[in-house]
């Protein structure tokens, strides 16, 4: 009877898992050449059994890491406003511990990036979360860092007021423009009184914090093409076309960094329910050939969203 009883039990809990409202947060930190930092971070991610750090990312030339953090969110059954999740305490302890340990001053690196703590992005991963839970949680973690820890805060897509994409907040604050070597972007990019007024926050930059973003938007996957090739130009041609600004997929977006001494990445960011990574791989395989150049094999550099979910229950279930 007792078998019985504990067997049904786990049946009950499994059910509860599937219907649980699961998010996503994938935390950008400008620091990958310090272990001691980026280790430090993570044993901050590792602390709460009800936060999974999933994975972690790190790249030694774009001296930057990501660490993809996953947990349940409760929200209120008549508003559907986000009262409650434990990522946000462990997000606001992870990015602490990074201003604490990072200065931007003497950070250096070929990925763009315009503070510390670069970006959080939040994306519901499973069937029950909603895009308005991610952007509330968004907005929570936000109001966290831009009120809290006063560090300028820019929104984009679900979480910003109009949608705004990231691209268009990018651009406006000059992301995407080097200021090192025409590759590299070395210590503070910003001005210390911003070009445009931040949706939290102050409008001063400390110039060792550097400012945030922070938004809402469905799930995507990563997904890195080395090219043979240090003629970074031509390899930004090709970007392009692999984007759907230029005639390539719509959902793709994509940068040319550089990767060492004769390699250039794209680094894509796709919808993978509209484009899988074979067939971004193949496109610029066709273009590069068309000039002559070498690729790789590109690699994912995180978890696809059905794996995600799969281990994140079965380490929940593990903990219980």
């Amino acid at each position: 009877m007792e078998s019985k009883l504990t067997n049904q039990a786990k049946v009950k809990t499994k059910l509860s898992m599937m219907h649980s409202k699961v998010i996503c947060c994938k935390l950008y930190i400008s620091e990958s050449q310090n272990a001691m930092v980026v280790d430090a971070i993570s044993r901050i991610g590792q602390k709460d059994p009800e936060v999974v750090l999933l994975s972690k990312f790190e790249d030694e030339y774009y001296n930057r890491v990501r660490y993809t953090l996953v947990s349940y969110i409760i929200s209120g059954s008549s508003t559907g406003e986000a009262v409650f999740s434990p990522i946000r305490k462990v997000l606001l302890a992870m990015i602490e511990t990074a201003f604490s340990a990072i200065n931007l001053e003497v950070h250096c690196g070929t990925h763009p990036r315009i503070g510390v703590v670069d970006d959080l992005s939040f994306h519901p991963l499973s069937q029950a979360a909603t895009m308005e839970d991610a952007a509330q949680l968004a907005k929570l973690v936000a109001s966290d860092i831009g009120n809290g820890l006063q560090v300028p805060v820019f929104l984009y897509a679900a979480a910003h007021p109009s949608g705004k994409s990231v691209s268009a907040v990018r651009r406006e604050l000059g992301y995407y423009r080097p200021n090192h070597k025409g590759i590299q972007w070395a210590g503070q990019v910003l001005p210390d009184t911003l070009p445009m007024k931040p949706d939290v926050g102050p409008i001063h930059v400390s110039r060792e914090r550097g400012a945030t973003m922070v938004g809402a938007k469905p799930f995507i996957e990563s997904y890195n093409v080395p090219i043979l090739c240090k003629d970074i130009p031509t390899v930004r041609r090709i970007t392009r076309r692999v984007t759907g600004r230029s005639g390539g997929f719509p959902t793709v977006q994509a940068l040319a960094l550089f990767h060492g001494d004769n390699c250039t990445e794209i680094a894509c960011l796709l919808d993978p329910d509209h484009v899988g990574t074979d067939q971004v791989q193949w496109l610029v395989e066709q273009i590069a050939e068309e000039q002559g150049l070498e690729v790789d094999k590109g690699y994912p550099t995180d978890l696809p969203r059905d794996i995600m979910l799969e281990r994140y229950f079965k380490t929940i279930s593990a903990a219980d």
